[in-house]
């Protein structure tokens, strides 16, 4: 029966005379022309050659851009060509400058009618600049990919103008350059609508350029919201008991942005569960802001294993929120697997405060924690490296 069916849409698509881009596979997108006959042969259109107009495009998208039908049926009401000529001129300049088929066929998706323009004059020039400020072509691509309205954006009168307003804030081209990698939707948005008179209203209430820097390097989206929203975000950190001066306070920025209210609520109550009042978890939030934006299961392994298995009081963890951030299994349990090993044997206090253990960085950990005992405990290292337990030292886990 599935050979029969298959054998008549085939005659389907010889009588209805299907036109199918010949280089529709040249991205390596799977072919899937029947799908589009099956949606035109239920459509009524003007005439054959409007049919056939729309048929040639559907094809094309789906086939050459790996646009989902539905997408592709919709983009062909405002989209038509009926030949390949100008649309492989776009993606083979898009090939060629890196992008892969999953980025070009979310660029197209956001913006179809790309495929209609001049390669040479809209999209290479912008290709050019961003590789003239030190983007590789993968970078690029994956700039546009994450930001493909950048690409119907002008150079001259957007793109330049926001590299040359970072540049004076950011000073250094790298750090231009990474908040290209990292703003995705913001670089789209008018420099003098929200950004310009973002970053104002934090010189005004005496965040230090250091401060502003810092936040433009590694919040660009933060920075980049709402004028009206962000003036709300800031008030909301003073009246938290922020001091501008201090860095923090562009990262407590950042974190209310990204968090809507019924989520903040959620993280107090996940912190209430460990026995942290409602005061105990603003004082880590004001101490450091990332322990607001760790997942629930994350907050929950890692409080179990220093608060049930390590004997560190939970308000303890309140007043060193930094550690919540690291990795459980990376650096928390190796750590605390040596700091048990050299308790049991008398090597250290046994009052050593926990950032003592897990807050350096591993180098000073290694030498001071590690090669500084080995000749005692021979076995030091390979636990730490997670090659030996504690138990092939005859100590409980």
């Amino acid at each position: 029966m599935f050979v029969i069916f298959c054998k008549r849409l085939q005659i389907l698509v010889s009588n209805r005379s299907i036109a199918v881009p010949s280089s529709i596979s040249h991205l390596g997108f799977p072919q899937n022309p029947l799908f589009v006959v099956n949606y035109f042969s239920s459509s009524s259109f003007v005439g054959p050659q409007d049919a056939k107009k729309h048929n040639f495009t559907v094809s094309y998208l789906v086939n050459s851009c790996g646009l989902p039908l539905e997408r592709a049926k919709h983009a062909s009401h405002r989209l038509h060509f009926e030949t390949s000529e100008r649309p492989d001129l776009v993606l083979n300049l898009l090939k060629n400058h890196g992008f892969t088929n999953a980025q070009i066929s979310k660029v197209v998706n956001a913006d179809p009618e790309l495929l209609l323009s001049d390669p040479e004059k809209t999209i290479f020039p912008k290709l050019e600049f961003l590789g003239s400020i030190g983007l590789s072509h993968s970078e690029c691509a994956k700039i546009i990919s994450n930001c493909p309205s950048l690409l119907s954006r002008s150079l001259k009168n957007h793109i330049m103008p926001l590299y040359d307003f970072l540049k004076s804030v950011l000073l250094m081209n790298e750090k231009v350059v990474k908040t290209f990698k990292i703003a995705r939707w913001g670089l789209s948005q008018d420099v003098q609508k929200n950004l310009a008179p973002n970053l104002t209203l934090l010189r005004e209430i005496g965040v230090p350029q250091s401060s502003i820097s810092l936040f433009l390097s590694y919040y660009p989206s933060t920075a980049f919201i709402k004028h009206t929203k962000f003036d709300e975000l800031v008030e909301e950190v003073k009246n938290l008991g922020f001091d501008p001066i201090k860095s923090v306070f562009v990262h407590a920025i950042h974190v209310l942005a990204s968090h809507r209210k019924v989520n903040w609520e959620h993280k107090i109550e996940v912190y209430q569960r460990w026995g942290w009042s409602k005061d105990e978890t603003l004082f880590a939030f004001k101490k450091h802001p990332g322990c607001m934006t760790i997942a629930e299961e994350n907050i929950t392994k890692t409080m179990d294993f220093l608060v049930n298995r390590m004997g560190w009081p939970s308000e303890y963890v309140s007043r060193n929120p930094i550690v919540l951030l690291f990795s459980l299994e990376k650096r928390i349990i190796p750590r605390c697997s040596v700091f048990q090993i050299l308790l049991s044997k008398a090597l250290i206090k046994k009052d050593l405060a926990l950032c003592t253990i897990l807050q350096p960085k591993d180098k000073y950990f290694l030498e001071n924690y590690v090669t500084k005992f080995q000749q005692n405990i021979p076995q030091l290292l390979e636990v730490y490296q997670g090659k030996s337990d504690l138990s092939d030292l005859g100590i409980g886990s």
